[in-house]
């Protein structure tokens, strides 16, 4: 399944509809846009963080959630009204300091829903700090 939307037009779209998600500073960035898949990269500030100097749970939740969202933008289309219905997230490991990938790829894409798998690691590191799967609603077209 070929994405419709690529990672510069995806961010265009999100600027326009969705700006609190700079709130902090671009603190996320698309890395990459593919078929059935998307990878996203969160630099975490002193915001993100817990005590210990680790990036936080609802950081993670946040990132894993918002990386769905890109992945599906870009296979339907500028809909800004696909809303999650549900995000199931496992924390696996601290993440070490510095920035965060999440890869998501699509498992289905239906006309109402959509399900996604979301690996999250550190930059460089082989080993998932969490891992999550997330529903969306898809809007009628």
């Amino acid at each position: 399944m070929q994405p419709i939307m690529n990672a510069d037009e995806i961010m265009g779209m999100l600027d326009e509809v969705f700006p609190q998600i700079h709130a902090d500073g671009r603190v996320y960035e698309i890395e990459n846009v593919g078929p059935g898949e998307a990878v996203l990269r969160l630099s975490a500030n002193e915001r993100h963080l817990r005590p210990g100097g680790t990036v936080s749970g609802p950081t993670m939740m946040a990132m894993a959630d918002f990386a769905a969202y890109v992945v599906i933008l870009a296979h339907i289309g500028p809909q800004a009204l696909a809303v999650t219905t549900n995000l199931n997230i496992n924390f696996l490991r601290k993440p070490e300091p510095g920035d965060l990938l999440a890869t998501c790829r699509l498992l289905k894409l239906g006309k109402r829903l959509a399900v996604v798998d979301c690996a999250i690691a550190g930059e460089g590191q082989d080993d998932m700090v969490a891992h999550a799967t997330a529903t969306y609603s898809i809007p009628p077209r």
